[in-house]
């Protein structure tokens, strides 16, 4: 990774991957799941599960020294539409209204099936120093 840095939270390193990199001013945040000590959360509840995706990625962002705050755009995968209000409400209770840039699509499936989403973030937090 030129001129980038990794970070994972403790709990939610992967090999061959990072849970975020920065970049300059620019913090993405890899797809994340309702994985909680390497368990789905909330299996068959979209409400609970994107707010394990909402946790995941505050802690991805606050490793990277950034916080939901300083989230610009959202990508989330959702495996059916059902699961978009749920997903809808935490997103609000996470970044309120008029949040960032999002899109939302829905996929044939996730890596582990008991998953109904995973959510991407980009968040913009200049450097210090």
């Amino acid at each position: 990774m030129r001129n980038a840095q990794g970070f994972d939270p403790p709990g939610m390193r992967f090999g061959g991957m990072s849970q975020a990199v920065r970049c300059g001013d620019w913090i993405l945040v890899s797809g994340q799941v309702a994985l909680k000590d390497g368990k789905v959360v909330g299996v068959g509840d979209p409400a609970t599960q994107a707010r394990q995706c909402f946790e995941n990625i505050a802690a991805s962002l606050a490793e990277a020294g950034a916080d939901l705050s300083d989230v610009v755009s959202l990508r989330c995968y959702l495996t059916k539409s059902e699961a978009y209000a749920g997903y809808a409400a935490a997103k609000k209770a996470a970044l309120g209204d008029g949040g960032p840039a999002s899109t939302t699509v829905i996929v044939a499936g996730l890596l582990m099936s008991d998953l109904l989403m995973e959510v991407e973030a980009m968040a913009w937090k200049p450097k210090r120093g």
